[in-house]
C-alpha cells in the first residue's frame, strides 16, 4: 500500500488516506450573510465522492468584521449552524472527514465598516488602514474563536483548523513585520504569540477533537518570520495540545514569491523536525508520486491539495492508479474504473 492511501489517525478520528482538500475561499454566500449555499454542498460532497479522506472547508468568519469578502461563510451565529451540519452530513456519508477552518481576516478584510489588526498598518496601496485592536477587541475576538469552535462542535465536524496563515489576523499578531504593537501583544516572539495562545487555550475548553493550525511559515521579507523562527511557536502550539500544522508561507506583506512545484514542502519538514510535531505540506503538489515521495521521506504526515482538486475533484483515484494501489469507488462509479 502507499503511505498516501494509508490511514491516519489523530486522537479519535481516523482518516481513511492521507489527502487533504484545502480550504479554498468560494466567495459564494450570495446573501452577505454568512450562510451555507446549494454551490458548498455540491463542491464539498463533490470531493468526498471523490475519496478525499479529510475536507476542510474554506475560510469561515468568527466575525462579520473579519470576513475576508462579504461573500465568506460565516461562523458568528447559531443560525448558520444548521446549514454547515448539512454539509458535513453529505461529506461524511460518501465516506470524507470533515474540518472547518475557523478565521478573522483582520486587515486583509474587504467589508463595509471598521476592519481591525494589531497595529494600524495597511496591507497595501490597495487596501483600508484598519484600527488598531484595543485588548477588549482583542478579548472579544478570541471568545469569537471559542463560540465559532462550539458551534462547529454543534455542526458536526471532525477538525478544527485555525487561519494564523496568509496574512489575516492571528498572522499579523505573529509577524514582526505587521504588529508594531508596544503592549503584551506585541515585541517578543511570546508577546506576538499571546493571541494565538489565547484562542488555542479557549477552543480547547469546548472542542476535544483534533485541532490544526495553518502557518505562514515564512514572510519572503527582510525581518520577517522564517520556517527556523516558526520551530520555536510550533513548540508552544504542541505544548497546548495542537495536533497537526498545516504548513504554508507568504501573503502577510506583499512579496516576490519563487514559485516551483512543491516549494512550501521543505518548511513542512524544518517544522516536523523541529517541533517534533506532525504536519502538512501543500503548495503545487499535483501528482500521485510527488505526494508519496513527502510522505514516504518523512516531510509531512499528510499532503494538502488546493487548486488541483478545483481542476480534478476525482484526483484520488488518478493518483491511485499512478501508485498502482486499487481503491474502491462508489457503487454508482464503478464501470468507470474497470479498464
Amino acid at each position: 500500500m502507499a503511505k498516501l492511501f494509508e490511514p491516519f489517525t489523530i486522537r479519535n478520528t481516523t482518516f481513511k488516506n492521507r489527502i487533504v482538500m484545502a480550504p479554498m475561499c468560494m466567495y459564494s454566500s450570495h446573501n452577505e450573510d454568512g450562510m451555507v449555499q446549494d454551490w458548498h454542498k455540491i463542491h464539498y460532497a463533490t470531493r468526498a465522492v471523490g475519496q478525499v479522506g479529510l475536507i476542510i472547508v474554506e475560510a469561515t468568519a468568527v466575525q462579520p468584521a473579519g470576513r475576508i469578502s462579504a461573500q465568506d461563510l460565516g461562523i458568528w451565529s447559531d443560525d448558520h449552524i444548521e446549514e454547515l451540519s448539512e454539509t458535513v452530513r453529505l461529506m461524511q456519508e460518501h465516506g470524507a472527514k470533515s474540518g472547518i477552518q475557523l478565521a478573522h481576516a483582520g486587515r486583509k478584510a474587504t467589508v463595509d465598516g471598521d476592519i481591525y489588526a494589531p497595529s494600524a498598518i495597511a496591507f497595501s496601496d490597495g487596501y483600508r488602514t484598519p484600527v488598531e485592536m484595543t485588548i477588549e477587541d482583542i478579548k472579544e475576538t478570541v471568545q469569537s474563536f471559542k463560540e465559532g469552535a462550539s458551534r462547529a462542535k454543534k455542526a458536526g465536524f471532525d477538525v478544527i483548523e485555525l487561519h494564523a496563515a496568509h496574512g489575516y489576523l492571528i498572522n499579523e499578531f505573529l509577524s514582526p513585520l505587521s504588529n508594531k504593537r508596544a503592549d503584551a501583544y506585541g515585541g517578543t516572539a511570546e508577546n506576538r504569540y499571546r493571541l494565538l495562545r489565547e484562542v488555542i487555550d479557549e477552543v480547547k475548553t469546548v472542542w476535544e477533537g483534533p485541532l490544526f493550525v495553518r502557518i505562514s511559515a515564512h514572510d519572503y521579507a527582510d525581518g520577517g518570520m522564517t520556517a527556523d523562527s516558526y520551530v520555536e511557536m510550533a513548540q508552544w502550539m504542541k505544548e497546548q495540545g495542537v495536533d497537526l500544522i498545516d504548513v504554508s508561507s507568504g501573503a502577510v506583506v506583499p512579496a516576490a514569491i519563487d514559485v516551483f512545484p512543491g516549494y512550501q514542502v521543505t518548511f513542512s519538514e524544518i517544522i516536523k523536525a523541529g517541533a517534533d510535531i506532525a504536519t502538512g505540506a501543500v503548495g503545487l503538489i499535483t501528482t500521485g508520486i510527488q505526494a508519496e515521495e513527502i510522505l514516504k521521506n518523512g516531510r509531512a504526515d499528510v499532503v494538502l491539495l488546493a487548486r488541483e482538486l478545483l481542476r480534478d475533484p476525482y484526483w484520488a483515484y488518478t493518483a491511485a492508479k499512478e501508485l498502482g494501489v486499487e481503491i474502491v469507488a462508489p457503487k454508482q462509479y464503478s464501470r468507470g474504473w474497470v479498464f
